[in-house]
């Protein structure tokens, strides 16, 4: 059985404090978190120009999560809505920086003061996507709560805990001859027990992001 997930650094600990199995699973909101393994299906219309291209659902094709785009390209700002249009997170880029880098904020806010976590390449030179993922209460950023590995060309990613093996969302790639046809690119990913799947959805476009700078490099 999957033991639950444990933070680098866990709410209420700084980068001294041990990690406890108290910390949980959550990054958004407790209500994103189930005790047993939740299949999100993603959607994304390739040649869309209307807002929400990039939908998120459940097995049952109902519908958790779209992405409002902002409008004419400029992709310094993405929010997550929840099924009802509600924001989730903020999703920011931050234009000048050495290893690109991207703050996730509660709700629809940009304040620091809702800060959820900050995403980084963890090299400038990639052949393969790097991500480090660093929780808001990490400040120094010397160890991080999250990494991502992979290779979004082929749709196939994880999310691992912290430094270690331990996986909580893997990314698969879906291919369906109606998908091809009608211009979506379609994939799944698989959340493990006890993990915020709102925060792995946010992280799938930032994925989604950075595949589009590389390719436009």
């Amino acid at each position: 059985m999957e033991q639950p997930y444990v933070y680098a650094y866990p709410q209420g600990s700084g980068p001294s404090g041990a990690p406890t199995p108290q910390a949980g699973g959550v990054v958004v909101d407790p209500k994103y978190c189930a005790p047993y393994p939740i299949d999100m299906a993603i959607v994304r219309k390739m040649m869309s120009l209307t807002d929400g291209n990039f939908v998120i659902t459940d097995v049952n094709g109902n519908l958790l999560f779209k992405v409002k785009e902002p409008v004419f390209g400029l992709h310094d700002k993405r929010v997550l809505l929840d099924g009802s249009g509600t924001p989730v997170v903020t999703l920011r880029e931050k234009m000048v920086s050495m290893h690109d880098r991207w703050q996730v904020f509660r709700g629809g806010s940009t304040d620091q003061r809702d800060l959820l976590y900050t995403v980084k390449r963890s090299s400038m030179l990639q052949l393969k996507t790097k991500l480090d993922v660093f929780l808001g209460h990490n400040k120094d950023e010397k160890r991080c709560d999250f990494r991502v590995k992979g290779s979004w060309l082929e749709r196939s990613c994880v999310v691992y805990a912290g430094e270690s093996d331990a996986i909580v969302a893997q990314m698969h790639r879906k291919h369906t001859v109606q998908s091809v046809f009608l211009g979506k690119d379609n994939f799944s990913v698989t959340v493990y027990p006890n993990v915020d799947y709102a925060f792995i959805a946010s992280l799938v476009v930032i994925l989604d992001d950075v595949n589009r700078e590389d390719r436009a490099a």
